[in-house]
């Protein structure tokens, strides 16, 4: 019977451990105190699920390790990120962006941190992709607003607050941009 495999949304952490497992090998806890250090406000994962997705990540052929022998202490765990793993982190980094705030607050930064440490020539266009996307979905949402009858309220409100949500969200990257600017 074929196993089942595990198709994770964008939104997984996955593509955070395999990006810094793009960078550089590395043992599952320092896996864990990277992400938690460099990502820990964008991604909130306790040890044990780091340990699981690693383990998911091992089983389909993403991470390969290398264990050493110790002492009187547990084997330790190299892990290195295998062309297949390689594949499927260059292929979410390079997905169309999208315009839902979660996925800009979790995604979006997730690849802009990555493109500022593996492709830094790519966060001017990284961050574009992203307004032009913010400004459309903005650009959807009024149309939706200016086609949504007067009597349905909260509809109006939930159009609105949406709205409102993603001009934040352009105005934020306009920022995202000129610190971007600076750093060049």
């Amino acid at each position: 019977m074929p196993r089942k495999t595990h198709s994770p949304s964008s939104l997984s952490p996955e593509y955070a451990l395999l990006g810094l497992l793009r960078e550089k090998p590395d043992h599952g806890y320092e896996l864990h105190l990277r992400l938690a250090r460099n990502l820990g406000e964008v991604w909130h994962v306790s040890q044990s699920q780091v340990y699981n997705i690693l383990n998911r990540l091992e089983a389909q052929g993403f991470v390969s390790p290398t264990v050493k022998k110790q002492f009187h202490l547990p084997d330790r765990r190299l892990l290195r990120l295998t062309a297949a793993g390689r594949r499927r982190f260059d292929a979410w980094f390079g997905a169309p962006p999208s315009a839902s705030v979660k996925a800009i607050r979790v995604e979006f930064l997730s690849r802009l941190y990555f493109a500022q440490r593996l492709h830094p020539e790519a966060v001017p266009g990284l961050i574009e992709a992203q307004t032009a996307e913010v400004r459309a979905a903005l650009e959807r949402l009024q149309r939706a607003l200016d086609a949504c009858e007067s009597d349905r309220v909260y509809g109006r409100l939930g159009l609105e607050f949406r709205l409102r949500q993603l001009q934040s969200v352009l105005d934020w990257l306009a920022e995202c941009r000129t610190q971007f600017e600076t750093r060049s």
